[in-house]
């Protein structure tokens, strides 16, 4: 089994790219780590305020990829992640082949496809705040995937399964 945990900011396709790669996998679970924290829906905070409910949603998120891994599924799962929850990820699935991918985009592209989202779910300054975000976190090269004019979204999950240098 495989954990594919996908990660970039909102807006630049990580649940479009997660759909297409489970559709590729033999038997996958799709984990959208918007929707398990939503499920909050009294005192909801957002994730990146005070007071938020993370401790609650990333026991829940291990919890469901631990079981949907013990049952033989392949994982895909997409959220914001930052280095101290991929390093938990990786040490609480220490036997599990994961392999890690941030989509990238630039500013421009990433507020277009944002404007295309229902507008109750549009993030608008907030895709910027998180690229800049993204940026800075400076993950190894190797796990960045650009969005680019000549991939499609099929390109862009085939090339997640294919290539070994998402492998953590």
């Amino acid at each position: 089994m495989t954990l594919y945990l996908i990660t970039g900011p909102a807006g630049v396709g990580k649940s479009s790219v997660s759909k297409v790669l489970c559709e590729k996998l033999a038997k996958s679970v799709l984990i959208e780590g918007d929707d398990i924290y939503n499920l909050v829906q009294t005192s909801h905070i957002s994730p990146w305020k005070e007071g938020n409910h993370l401790e609650y949603f990333w026991k829940n998120c291990l919890d469901l990829i631990k079981n949907s891994l013990e049952f033989g599924y392949d994982v895909v799962f997409n959220y914001i992640l930052s280095q101290q929850i991929l390093d938990k990820i990786k040490a609480t699935f220490p036997n599990v082949q994961i392999k890690f991918v941030c989509l990238l985009c630039d500013a421009k592209t990433l507020l277009f496809r944002d404007s295309l989202r229902p507008s109750d779910c549009q993030m608008k300054e907030r895709c910027l705040v998180l690229l800049e975000g993204f940026k800075q976190k400076a993950f190894d090269e190797r796990f960045i995937l650009l969005a680019q004019d000549n991939l499609s979204i099929e390109d862009e999950a085939e090339m997640i399964l294919r290539d070994t240098r998402f492998i953590l």
